[in-house]
This record gives C-alpha cells, structure tokens and sequence, in this order.
C-alpha cells in the first residue's frame, strides 16, 4: 500500500473501535462477531482509518493481521481511551439504576412518622439509595446537597416548591385516669391544678390554646418543658401531666389507648403543616418524583385513618387556626 499524507479530518470513533477490536483478536471475521456487523464493514472501516492516517496499520501474516509498528502506537492509545470510556459507562449505568436521595426531615417526625414507612418506600423503590437527615436544622438548598425537605410550620416557605403533607389535629392530650378526673371535676379544675407539658418548639402553645378556648387566668408559664415532642408524649404516657400535642406524632399512643383526649367535646385545632419542599429545579430528578408521590400516598392514608380514630374517641370537631395565631415555624 503506497502511504499517503493523512488528513485533518477528525478521527472517525467508530474505526477506531473496529480498529481495537481487529488489533485484540487479530482477525477480522471475530471482531466482526463481537460487534455484531459484517466483516466487509469492518474491512471498510479499517482500510478508511489507514488512508486518513496515511499509514499502515496491519500486516498479514498467514492468516493473522499483525499490528506494525505504527498499528502498536494507535492500539495502545485507542485501547486506553475505549477503556476509559467503558469504564465511565459502567459508573454512569450504575449510578442511574441506583439513585441516590437525600432528605432531611424534622425530628419526631422523621422517627415517630416518616421512620417506620421507611421499609416500605425501599421495597417499592429499590433503585433509590435513601439518606435521612432528621434535625431541626433547615436546609439551604444552595449550599448543601439535600434533595428534598420535610419542613414543619403552619406556612409554606417562600420562594421553594411546598407541598403540604398533613392537615394537623392540635388538642390535649393525656393518660386516661387523668381524663377521668376531668370528667368528674371539670376541664379547666383539671388544667388549673394539673402539670401542663410543653413542647417548646411546637406551633400552637398552651397560652395560645388557652386563649382559643377561653380558658382565660389558667397559668400556663409552668410545667414540664421539651424541645421534642417524643419525650413530651412519654412523659403524658407516664402520667406526668398534660400534653398540648398533635396527633399525627401522637397516633400510636391515641391507636394504644395509651393517651386520650382531655376533652373530646373541644375538638381539635387544625391546620396545614409538614411540608414536603424543595427547589423547583429538583422536580425534574426521579429520585424526587418517585419519593414525592410515595410520600404524598402514605400521608393521604394517614390522613384519613386519623380522622376516624378521632371521631371513635369523639374528637372529630375542628377549628382551623387563624394564620395570625400561629408566628413560629418549628421542628
């Protein structure tokens, strides 16, 4: 073959891949097996690759192709560069059959509520890998790698996408021989003379339900105090007072009889909260989507068995929350 001037034009990538594989089994009829195209395509491919390189790349020998010396300093380049290009596509395939999510969530609500479905979401999703981040912390999208939040609070936050999971139920809660002193001596006796328990970082406080309910002159400045829910429903549990709680944190103790309403007839303060946010540019990532609708469906079903587990114990009536009552935003 008389060698000719290469040309500038840009190496033809498919080729070169025919040229690896003629190079690695020295034959052009098995290389054109494992592409999967005919041995004339390759003959083509690699007869143009030789022309636009003005050099000789093969040399038969009996019934081998044989690289020359040029043929070895291609090989070993293109061997290299396939190599990492297949490696990337592995990395790449992995990655996409596995996704990662990452979503903080508050506290309680990610151990009272969100924990024990978790199960639940990694059987039906089991190409996402799932990292929950449960604090009081909130998230700065901008700055931190979190896909998706849960955020508590009777308003949506400004300037993200907000999706309000749950129409909280507010009412006091406590142990059933407390409820029966109340029955007998009167809600407000009760609430003057037993222990109040506050969780501190709640969204309805005891002086604020007091004011709702006109409970006005019943002192609310003392008692137990918590910053998480959890340990305020145990200590009611145990029967140290009376806890001004949700319950949707609350739902296993109201299941368990654990805990009962103080006084069912006052119903329950109700209003939007938990709030599945994020960036609207994260919408476009499946992970999001395929966790937004499971999350969506499990507090739907949530919803509605706590609607009738409060009207079982007739405490089915609800007063939405006037906005302006409401000022924190807690975990």
């Amino acid at each position: 073959m008389t060698q000719k001037p290469p040309t500038s034009r840009p190496l033809n990538l498919n080729a070169i891949m025919y040229f690896e594989a003629v190079a690695r089994r020295s034959r052009v009829n098995l290389a054109a097996s494992e592409l999967s195209v005919s041995p004339s395509a390759v003959s083509q491919q690699i007869k143009a690759l030789e022309e636009q390189m003005g050099v000789l790349l093969f040399r038969r020998v009996k019934r081998r192709l044989v690289l020359t010396e040029q043929g070895e300093r291609l090989y070993q380049s293109a061997a290299e560069a396939l190599g990492l290009l297949r490696n990337a596509q592995t990395r790449v395939s992995r990655k996409r059959e596995h996704r990662s999510l990452r979503i903080r969530v508050a506290a309680s609500f990610g151990v009272r509520w969100l924990g024990p479905l978790v199960t639940d979401f990694i059987a039906e999703n089991p190409g996402i890998d799932l990292h929950v981040d449960a604090t009081s912390e909130l998230t700065d999208f901008e700055k931190e790698n979190v896909d998706l939040e849960i955020r508590y609070g009777m308003h949506a936050p400004v300037g993200l996408h907000a999706k309000a999971l749950v129409e909280e139920r507010v009412l006091p809660l406590c142990a059933p021989k407390i409820a029966a002193v109340a029955r007998e001596s009167g809600v407000r006796t009760l609430l003057e003379r037993t222990r109040l328990i506050h969780t501190v970082k709640a969204a309805i406080s005891w002086s604020e339900w007091m004011a709702e309910k006109k409970f006005d002159g019943v002192e609310t400045s003392h008692g137990l105090k918590f910053d998480r829910s959890s340990m305020s429903l145990q200590a009611a549990c145990d029967g140290a007072g009376v806890v001004l709680e949700t319950a949707t944190l609350a739902l296993n103790e109201l299941r368990s009889g654990a805990l009962v309403p103080l006084a069912p007839e006052l119903g329950s303060l109700t209003f939007p909260t938990y709030w599945l946010t994020c960036p609207p540019r994260h919408l476009n990532r499946r992970a999001v989507i395929a966790f937004g609708a499971w999350v969506d469906k499990k507090a739907r079903a949530h919803e509605l068995e706590k609607s009738r587990l409060l009207e079982s114990l007739g405490a089915g009536a609800v007063k939405p929350v006037d906005p302006v009552l409401a000022h924190r935003d807690s975990s």
